[in-house]
């Protein structure tokens, strides 16, 4: 076996690194000034090492019939983990990739490049700027993963940019964005007014401890104009490693109590974590 090493770039974000798995021959951990971004094995692309990565796959995978194509936009690339997923386990998708750091996707296509005929097309843009430009009715579920650094960008986070989301996704469709908070969950709250003032239905996909408020962590936020698939996807996130929960109608509706919609004026990113609550040594 080929010994590898670790890649050291900086990029538009900080400084990346992409550090290998000694486990798997062809795997990599990339993080982002200490801060773990993406874990993608290039043998193996179904193999999702962190849990809130696999809760997306979850999402794709109730979001069709098993192997039926699909059209995704996915905001916020990393290492591309999640389309190497649904190109693997849903052949002939098609996969737009939003990524605004334009290092970070050098860095990617240099080291761990997308294999020929993938579906996969990677744009080097802001997010908020692509869902306000693509064409409506485009997309099948959107998948919103944005960080800059470790913080939610605020112009992902209102009412306006939950109104462009909603418009690029079919009926039917399902937006899916990966978020971070911790007791006593202002921002979550926020973002839960915010969506369900746009969308009928919603879903929230979280750990136990941190649902109960005992640490900082991610949070899947779900939304749509159909009833989301809560009982596939309790039983899917119920079986990983990790188990979450997945909560839904009056405990959401418990759960937002006085918290309003955010608009563009007062939009803020998302809380900065505590030391250590997402960095790897």
């Amino acid at each position: 076996m080929n010994e590898q090493i670790p890649v050291l770039r900086d990029v538009d974000g900080g400084t990346a690194k992409l550090m290998p798995d000694v486990d798997r021959e062809r795997a990599w951990l990339l993080t982002v000034d200490g801060a773990p971004q993406s874990y993608v094995d290039l043998d193996a692309p179904t193999h999702l090492e962190f849990e809130y990565t696999r809760r997306l796959a979850h999402v794709v995978d109730c979001a069709a019939d098993e192997g039926a194509p699909l059209e995704l936009l996915h905001l916020g690339g990393g290492a591309l983990t999640l389309p190497r997923y649904v190109a693997a386990t849903r052949p002939g998708s098609r996969q737009d990739v939003v990524e605004a750091d334009r290092g970070l996707l050098e860095l990617v296509a240099e080291h761990l490049p997308l294999p020929a005929g993938s579906g996969i097309e990677v744009h080097a843009a802001d997010a908020r700027a692509w869902v306000e430009a693509a064409p409506a009715d485009s997309a099948d579920v959107l998948i919103a993963d944005v960080f800059g650094g470790s913080r939610v960008p605020a112009h992902l986070t209102s009412v306006e940019y939950a109104r462009a989301a909603e418009r690029v996704l079919r009926p039917g469709g399902i937006y899916a964005a990966n978020l971070a908070d911790g007791a006593p969950f202002a921002f979550l709250r926020s973002q839960l007014a915010t969506f369900a003032s746009v969308f009928g239905e919603l879903a929230l996909i979280a750990e136990p401890g941190v649902l109960r408020g005992r640490r900082f962590g991610n949070a899947l936020l779900l939304a749509s104009h159909t009833p989301i698939g809560t009982a596939a996807l309790a039983r899917r996130t119920a079986a990983d490693a990790f188990p979450a929960r997945v909560e839904h109608g009056l405990t959401l509706t418990r759960l937002i109590g006085d918290a309003t919609a955010v608009r563009d004026v007062d939009a803020v990113a998302s809380p900065e974590p505590p030391d250590g609550a997402f960095s790897v040594g």
